[in-house]
């Protein structure tokens, strides 16, 4: 089995959720199929993240996902974690690899070809490239870069790349047809009025039904 065998990747955002709590939303998520999750909460302190982060954890292990934490190599190695998620301006994927082992999985975000290629080359396991489409929650991010660069990205490496970025269902098959290996979702989710249906209209244009 490949060691990323997860085609949607949940980013969470806990003020995207219209209101409801951030753990009853990603549970309702993970009960529809998501298979993975990554926990992305930049502001909060490390006792209100690793509260958050024990409580991922036993949602994510019931229902047989897999659970990543932006950054914070501390907290995976602590909570044994599936993987670390690291930004572009993170420590370096080889320093990462060092702390945590051969086991847990490392992501890395990247906005163009040439970073996944290096990220490849240090080792990463996927790549989140993006924003591929106009979203309000990558605008520090630039303009969005389209789906030329996602092909170049793909034809260049061979590690997966999830795009990112204003995707939808419908989105969600045309970045596959351009190579992508899946789509990592915020909004699309979380803010979305049912979360099941939405979950489950993302996994089915992604060729995965439940």
């Amino acid at each position: 089995m490949p060691r990323v065998d997860f085609p949607l990747y949940l980013i969470t955002d806990r003020h995207q959720t219209a209101g409801r709590p951030l753990s009853s939303t990603v549970a309702e998520a993970l009960a529809a199929g998501v298979p993975a999750v990554q926990l992305r909460e930049k502001t909060l302190g490390t006792r209100a993240l690793l509260d958050l982060a024990e409580g991922l954890m036993q949602l994510t292990r019931a229902a047989g996902a897999k659970l990543f934490i932006n950054d914070r190599i501390d907290l995976v190695m602590g909570l044994r974690a599936d993987g670390v998620h690291l930004r572009s301006s993170s420590i370096s994927v080889a320093v990462a690899r060092r702390l945590l082992g051969p086991a847990p999985l490392i992501g890395i975000s990247v906005h163009a070809p040439q970073e996944v290629v290096r990220a490849e080359q240090d080792g990463a396991d996927f790549a989140v490239l993006g924003p591929i489409y106009e979203t309000s929650s990558k605008l520090g991010y630039g303009p969005p870069i389209g789906l030329d660069p996602l092909e170049e990205a793909v034809r260049r490496s061979r590690i997966p790349i999830f795009a990112i970025g204003g995707i939808t269902a419908h989105r969600a098959a045309e970045v596959r047809r351009a190579g992508a290996y899946g789509v990592a979702v915020i909004s699309s989710i979380l803010a979305a009025e049912s979360v099941s249906s939405s979950t489950r209209a993302l996994l089915h244009s992604l060729g995965t039904r439940r």
